[in-house]
């Protein structure tokens, strides 16, 4: 037991770093795990990407739990998500498992797949603000009614394929599209509703990805254990510290990743 601490102590640090970004600002647990495992520790892509999503699952189940105990869920969004992205996810495993092992060319294809999802992370975390100021001013452009529904399934789809090839995408850009058809949702509600639909669709993708041979068990028990604790200490921090601070400089970092994904 104390060689396994020993041996994995730079994946307890590691995730006990993103853990606490994320009590902090509530997103940037995939969009900066992902790329930390790939970029300083050279795990490949495709393990670092099934590891992180079975990671995902496991600590988005415990806040499902949380805000569901608060009422925070907004369950009839959820499962309009949860048929366009589960949908995708089956079709993304299925195709993972058609091209057959990993080539190069398919790992460097990933890498940029990671990198592109970092980027859109990064500017749904910098414009926020600005989307949502646009969505109040013109209600009447948006959905609703059965357009609504669709749109919101198509959403999932969208999110659905990001994740399961990047395992990147249910956080900072599902919280803030489901903003922008949803507008008068509680912050509160956006941020239960946004974890609760990420649970199956980080689990089946895991799933997948276990079945592929991608997931790296050892790497996701020293993740956890430096995780948990930081998350929860990171939310203790964020009450003291500025939220449009703490954010703005995890979008900064992950502009910067993300373009040394993509131009790497």
């Amino acid at each position: 037991m104390i060689q396994f601490f020993i041996d994995s102590s730079h994946f307890i640090l590691s995730g006990a770093l993103v853990g606490l970004l994320v009590g902090m600002t509530g997103v940037g647990g995939g969009s900066l795990m992902t790329p930390l495992l790939t970029i300083i520790f050279g795990v490949a892509p495709t393990t670092a990407v099934g590891t992180d999503l079975a990671f995902a699952a496991i600590t988005k189940g415990f806040g499902t739990a949380a805000h569901r105990l608060h009422g925070n869920v907004r369950w009839d969004i959820v499962r309009l998500l949860c048929m366009g992205s589960l949908t995708t996810a089956i079709l993304s495993i299925i195709a993972l498992k058609y091209v057959g092992p990993v080539s190069k060319d398919w790992n460097h294809l990933i890498s940029l797949a990671i990198g592109a999802s970092v980027l859109l992370t990064a500017g749904s975390l910098l414009f926020r603000a600005k989307i949502m100021k646009w969505v109040h001013a013109n209600p009447k452009r948006l959905p609703s009614g059965f357009p609504l529904k669709v749109a919101t399934v198509v959403v999932g789809a969208v999110i659905g394929v990001l994740v399961t090839v990047s395992s990147i995408g249910a956080g900072a850009i599902g919280a803030t599209l489901i903003l922008v058809l949803y507008p008068t949702l509680r912050p509160a509600e956006v941020a239960g509703t946004d974890i609760a639909y990420a649970v199956p669709l980080t689990a089946l993708a895991g799933l997948g990805h276990w079945w592929l041979g991608n997931v790296h068990f050892d790497l996701l028990a020293g993740l956890l254990i430096g995780s948990v604790p930081a998350i929860w200490f990171g939310a203790k921090l964020s009450s003291i510290l500025s939220e449009k601070i703490t954010r703005n400089t995890l979008a900064v970092t992950l502009f910067l990743v993300g373009l040394k994904l993509v131009i790497s």
